[in-house]
């Protein structure tokens, strides 16, 4: 993969390969701008397919060093590049492995900040794709969402946050695999196409044995009512 392969995510921003294997997920991008890494150390991206999280998580954070983990060796692979292609092999470690092996891979408490875009539908509600990577992009086929969770928690220290984005339709089993797991729901924005209409997404962050208490922020919203891009979107993807 040569530098041509490669292109700015905005002006001047971080590079990133857009293969038609591993395209970019405005999801993450989504998550990336809601997380809030500043103070954190040590990070992990659970489920990192090329690493757009990782990679945008690294750029806001001069000082974090981000742990991919990612079970597809070929979607691992394309991480490193793009990890490479930045610069940011000093500061990044992508791993092929299984979360659900994480006790295996990692110490308890190794990460300050853990973040995920995982599966959003669980195997029986509709059909998956027939590519095996495509499939457990989409369903619970590698790793449920109460493996996730506890993978999660035994990975952070005491405080450390678990950001993820998820569909609003699922957030009561969410928050339950949370706090079975020890981590305590503290943020929530639900991501709406545009004014009126009904949430298309959920970006949660929990704290690992943090006290109760849910802030519920004013929901993301991508467009305006003509349809054109809202002053967030622009600022998001750097288009002001």
């Amino acid at each position: 993969m040569d530098g041509k392969d490669f292109d700015a995510l905005w002006p001047g921003g971080p590079l990133f390969s857009r293969g038609d294997a591993f395209p970019l997920s405005t999801d993450s991008v989504l998550l990336a701008d809601f997380a809030r890494p500043a103070g954190a150390k040590r990070g992990i991206d659970l489920g990192c397919a090329s690493g757009i999280l990782t990679l945008l998580l690294l750029s806001r954070a001069p000082r974090l060093h981000m742990t991919g983990l990612e079970l597809d060796p070929l979607a691992a692979e394309a991480a490193q590049r793009n990890m490479a292609a930045n610069g940011l092999t000093d500061r990044s470690r992508i791993l092929t492995g299984d979360i659900r092996r994480h006790r295996e891979l990692f110490r308890p408490g190794s990460f300050d900040l853990a973040a995920a875009n995982p599966p959003y539908y669980p195997l029986g509600r509709g059909p998956l794709p027939a590519d095996p990577a495509r499939a457990a992009a989409r369903g619970e086929t590698d790793c449920t969402l109460l493996e996730l969770c506890a993978a999660a928690a035994w990975l952070l220290r005491t405080g450390g946050a678990f950001c993820l984005v998820h569909k609003p339709e699922r957030l009561s089993e969410l928050f339950c695999a949370l706090t079975a797991a020890g981590l305590e729901p503290k943020r929530l924005r639900l991501v709406c196409a545009r004014p009126g209409a009904a949430p298309s997404l959920a970006l949660v962050e929990s704290r690992r044995g943090g006290r109760p208490g849910l802030k519920i922020e004013p929901s993301l919203l991508l467009s305006e009512p003509d349809g054109s891009e809202s002053p967030e979107y622009k600022r998001i993807y750097h288009r002001e």
